[in-house]
């Protein structure tokens, strides 16, 4: 019944990464249109400024997710540590700890520095783009990082539950 179940819930995790999939491919779409209409409207260095600030929006996004999913781990390996666990090991995820909690602080920073430079191209967007495109455009962006956050979140815990089901299935002969 259990393995059922686990199936069962994959079954649905699969589904719904194939919806989100299918989303993050409607916002690409939204995306290109939108990059052509700032092409067309602004001067060539405030549309290298908007696609920096765009290519990089994945990046932070990514790397933040990344490293805070890695600290999670590490985080309840941590919790897991008992008397029988030896000494090397507890020094060795104290430091993973350590290393990775400086490197999501440094990304938390990269990311205000994104929030900073998305006002910039805001400011140059609401120049040349009517009210309803930049809209459009402030959407498009909210769109994109939940998009992200949404896909990595499916991935981990798909991830989680066939790591449970293979684990199950090693221990019934």
């Amino acid at each position: 019944e259990l393995i059922s179940s686990l199936r069962a819930k994959l079954q649905s995790l699969w589904e719904e990464r194939e919806l989100v999939l299918s989303e993050a491919r409607e916002c690409a779409e939204r995306g290109e249109e939108l990059e052509a209409t700032v092409r067309d409207v602004c001067k060539p260095n405030e549309f290298e400024r908007y696609m920096m600030f765009i290519g990089d929006l994945e990046k932070v996004v990514s790397l933040l997710l990344c490293l805070s999913s890695r600290l999670a781990r590490v985080q309840n390996a941590m919790r897991r540590i008992d008397g029988n666990t030896d000494a090397e090991e507890k020094q060795s995820l104290n430091e993973r700890h350590k290393l990775l909690s400086r490197q999501r602080e440094d990304a938390k920073d990269l990311k205000e520095n994104l929030d900073r430079r998305e006002r910039v191209v805001s400011g140059i967007l609401a120049k040349y783009l009517s009210d309803q495109q930049l809209q459009d455009y402030r959407r498009f962006v909210q769109l994109k990082t939940s998009l992200l956050i949404e896909q990595k979140d499916l991935e981990e815990q798909i991830k989680f539950f066939e790591e449970q089901l293979e684990n199950l299935e090693k221990s019934i002969p």
